[in-house]
């Protein structure tokens, strides 16, 4: 298990460092002495203890997008503040430890964010693969959108509008930015569309129409979605 410490004081991290070695000897433990460092990192961990008030990105802000990139890390913040346990749930935090606290209710905390990783994977082997998030803010609201809902997103008014299973959200962004989250399992159709493969009911040279609307195919794309469509159905089994 790969277990991360975030935190800008070299004494905080030291001391972390020793309790989270004396609960778990075997595992590999990285600390982090700012936000950008741990963001800039190849491997996602699979608990992070986190501190918020850091230089540079806070922690609040590093969690949002570590959670665009993984729902699986088990994240504890640790502060010295109680203003942010609110902000905590937006991210899906595991817990929320105040300073000072004392080593036993560490080691607790501790224990359980072991056993949720270990269920979170567990998880992941089942499914075959982890599932996606993006955050974005809409209306002045954190919203945080599973990709594997999404059907297909679309820009109108300036903004990015995406349809999933259960609702639309729309927010002030660039499709591209999505794009470039969402991964081989969607497709730029036309500048105005990103549609996701798995919802795909049929196309032709000029329209794909989906689960739940129909959007255009730009003829430079048509030739791109028919082989995206063939490679997607082959990663899925379905010939």
């Amino acid at each position: 298990m790969r277990i991360a410490i975030c935190d800008d004081e070299e004494k905080v991290r030291q001391m972390l460092l020793m309790k989270v070695r004396t609960s778990f000897p075997e595992d590999l433990i990285e600390t982090f002495e700012n936000g950008e460092e741990l963001l800039n990192t190849r491997e996602i961990p699979d608990i992070l203890l986190l501190d918020i008030k850091m230089p540079g990105i806070l922690g609040m802000e590093v969690a949002r997008r570590l959670r665009e990139r993984t729902d699986k890390t088990v994240i504890i913040f640790i502060t010295g503040e109680e203003r942010f346990v609110f902000d905590s749930f937006d991210v899906h935090a595991f817990h929320y430890l105040v300073k000072p606290f004392s080593d036993e209710k560490l080691q607790e905390v501790l224990g359980s964010a072991r056993a949720e990783a270990i269920k979170q994977s567990l998880s992941k082997g089942r499914t075959g693969h982890e599932k996606k998030y993006v955050m974005v803010n809409s209306k002045g609201t954190h919203v945080r959108i599973c990709l594997d809902d999404v059907i297909y997103a679309e820009v109108f008014n300036s903004k990015v509008v995406v349809h999933a299973t259960d609702s639309d959200i729309e927010y002030y962004g660039k499709l591209t930015d999505l794009e470039k989250i969402a991964g081989d399992d969607f497709f730029r159709t036309h500048r105005a569309y990103l549609i996701h493969l798995k919802y795909v009911k049929s196309y032709d040279a000029s329209n794909v129409y989906l689960k739940k609307g129909q959007v255009l195919v730009s003829k430079q794309n048509y030739p791109k979605l028919v082989q995206k469509v063939l490679d997607y159905n082959r990663r899925e089994g379905l010939f």
